[in-house]
């Protein structure tokens, strides 16, 4: 069993060195769900054979770096491929493309998009009465989309019990807080009464994480409330608004770098 601390770790240290290559945004935005997603990939998830593997979508697609380090980490897609981030004429681009990488199971990026996709995939997956499961992970700013909520009556209505989504409820979005923008507090409440099993979580916690993985959601779909924070791992990024356009500078890199071990 890999010890998943250490691949986490070992993730945010990749997404660092992908945004000072590249001179690119959205960093503190990737390092929140590094947890959720080791996790998932190195613990939860089945993926070998290929063909029957589980699904897993971040719909958060501006998080990319966090997808692309992890595929890597995985052995899924090789660690040169990396390099090629957000380059003219690179190899990934700034926002997911299912056609970039293998693992990249949609393209994503305009909000609630890839959320809806997977649930489509749960769906079939029913039907085929398949073994296989989706796991999501949406952001804040996209739980205040309306085809989050539609699709969240569209799976409790089918009983989509082999759907897991994540929230990676950090507080932040691109110009706020969730609750100074457009609140959809309380959470849990608001997803219990949609007809889905909630489950609220420190999204750091990788014990905790697995365990709600694990959970009887009663043959209805799960939501995991993860809370977690905004740039984590890095001191000076936690929490803060600005890290998400912020560069990362030489400075900056070698700062953070000797924050995580």
């Amino acid at each position: 069993m890999p010890n998943l601390t250490e691949k986490a770790s070992a993730i945010r240290n990749t997404i660092l060195e992908m945004a000072h290559r590249s001179k690119s945004p959205h960093v503190g935005s990737c390092l929140s769900p590094v947890d959720i997603m080791a996790t998932l990939y190195f613990d939860v998830m089945n993926i070998d054979p290929w063909d029957s593997r589980d699904i897993f979508i971040l719909s958060k697609g501006h998080a990319a770096m966090a997808m692309y380090a992890t595929l890597a980490h995985r052995g899924i897609i090789p660690m040169d491929l990396l390099e090629g981030y957000y380059q003219d004429n690179g190899t990934l681009p700034a926002h997911l493309d299912k056609f970039a990488a293998r693992g990249v199971e949609v393209s994503a990026g305009s909000l609630g998009h890839g959320y809806n996709i997977g649930l489509g995939l749960a769906f079939g997956f029913k039907k085929q009465q398949s073994a296989r499961k989706v796991y999501i992970i949406i952001g804040d700013g996209e739980s205040q989309e309306g085809s989050i909520w539609e699709g969240a009556m569209f799976a409790s209505r089918l009983g989509l019990d082999n759907v897991t989504v994540f929230i990676d409820h950090n507080n932040l979005q691109g110009y706020g807080r969730p609750t100074e923008i457009c609140c959809y507090e309380p959470v849990r409440e608001k997803w219990e009464a949609f007809g889905w099993h909630a489950v609220e979580i420190d999204g750091h916690d990788i014990s905790r994480i697995k365990a709600a993985c694990g959970e009887e959601s009663q043959g209805k779909p799960k939501v995991v409330i993860a809370r977690t924070t905004k740039g984590k791992g890095v001191s000076f990024m936690e929490d803060q608004l600005v890290w998400h356009y912020f560069i990362v500078t030489d400075e900056h890199l070698q700062t953070a770098k000797g924050e995580l071990v």
